[in-house]
């Protein structure tokens, strides 16, 4: 079994995007193009993580062709902090590990298919309202890769096989079996759909007195399709995360 560490360096690398800010109504209010690196350091327990960001959303290229970023910061990485799970595909989510009365919640969905990422940010208010979402999609640098067509729910209904992958919040080994699952109109109730083949489905009013799902999907080509789930329980701390990794 691969460990947490391995599963992290599967997002090592360049990757060219952009980040869309959506409204709870998915209208989108701002884009940027950007510039993500994680590199490994000459220790094997180093990533540097980079990330620089541009207002111009259609710049595209070489950061050094690009002109002055807008943003952009720097941070290393020799531990994995216990909000962020990584799968063996690499796909990973993170997010707040207890809800509490008065604090901001949020989470973050990151789906890894060869040369494509496609992430998910969610944040809520301080009175556990969702206010909105951040759609990050990228591209790995020197890549041919094209971004997905958006999602309808009848081309998700059906028959699916695959694997399913938990990890709970007091074991972070992954628990895996092979599972065989049928999607009707139903199960899809209340997902909201993004581009990039991406869909999301979250409550409105989260509550550390009320156990809540958030979860997304991702459908990285014609066959294949990943959903992630994060449960929280009744006293809002973080159960666990699963990953269906699905084909037909």
């Amino acid at each position: 079994m691969t460990s947490q560490w391995d599963n992290f360096l599967r997002n090592l690398g360049e990757w060219h995007g952009t980040f869309a800010s959506l409204d709870s109504q998915q209208r989108e209010q701002s884009r940027t193009s950007s510039i993500l690196t994680l590199e490994q350091g000459d220790d094997a327990r180093l990533v540097r993580f980079g990330l620089q960001r541009w207002e111009d959303a259609a710049l595209s290229g070489p950061a050094a062709e690009r002109g002055t970023p807008s943003s952009a910061m720097q941070q290393d990485y020799r531990t994995l902090g216990k909000q962020v799970v990584f799968f063996p595909s690499g796909t990973f989510c993170k997010g707040s590990q207890q809800l509490a009365p008065g604090t901001a919640f949020g989470g973050e969905f990151g789906f890894l298919a060869g040369d494509r990422r496609h992430r998910l940010v969610i944040l809520y208010s301080e009175v556990g309202r969702f206010e909105r979402s951040v759609l990050i999609r990228e591209f790995r640098a020197g890549t041919t890769t094209e971004e997905q067509p958006s999602l309808a729910a009848e081309q998700l209904l059906g028959s699916w096989q695959g694997e399913e992958a938990t990890i709970s919040a007091d074991w972070l080994e992954p628990s895996v079996q092979a599972i065989t699952t049928t999607i009707e109109s139903a199960d899809l109730a209340g997902v909201r759909w993004l581009p990039d083949a991406g869909g999301f489905r979250v409550p409105e009013q989260v509550s550390h007195r009320q156990a809540f799902l958030v979860e997304a999907w991702w459908k990285p080509g014609l066959n294949q399709l990943e959903h992630l789930m994060r449960r929280y329980d009744g006293s809002g701390a973080w159960q666990s995360a699963t990953l269906r990794r699905l084909r037909r």
